[in-house]
């Protein structure tokens, strides 16, 4: 007979998180309520967001909209911030990126792959 008083735990199945790429590109991060622009420098890039140390970061949550400058493109998406760290780390998730946008990312991942 089955112990009633048991409860069973769910089990959380976490996504695989995207790989990362070292990466190095200008940035520019803007507060979409505020209008607050920083202007930084990528570390690290994936098809679903990046890394970068800032001067100044925006609370986790906020809604941004990115611009990424490399090689010659101009890539942008709409974000959020999903970490800052108090040491001056900020992680974003790109929410909202066009299809023309996507594949100027995803050729940057290519070639960050194949390298």
């Amino acid at each position: 007979m089955p112990d009633s008083t048991h409860k069973s735990t769910p089990v959380r199945v976490e996504r695989p998180r995207a790989r990362r790429y070292p990466f190095e590109a200008r940035i520019e991060i803007t507060d979409l309520q505020s209008e607050v622009r920083l202007q930084e420098r990528v570390t690290d890039l994936t098809l679903y967001g990046r890394g970068a140390p800032a001067h100044k970061t925006f609370p986790a949550g906020t809604k941004v909209r990115v611009k990424i400058t490399h090689a010659s493109k101009n890539f942008a998406a709409l974000g959020r911030i999903a970490y800052a760290t108090s040491d001056g780390n900020m992680g974003i998730i790109f929410t909202r990126i066009e299809r023309n946008d996507l594949t100027i990312l995803e050729k940057w991942i290519s070639e960050l792959r194949d390298s």
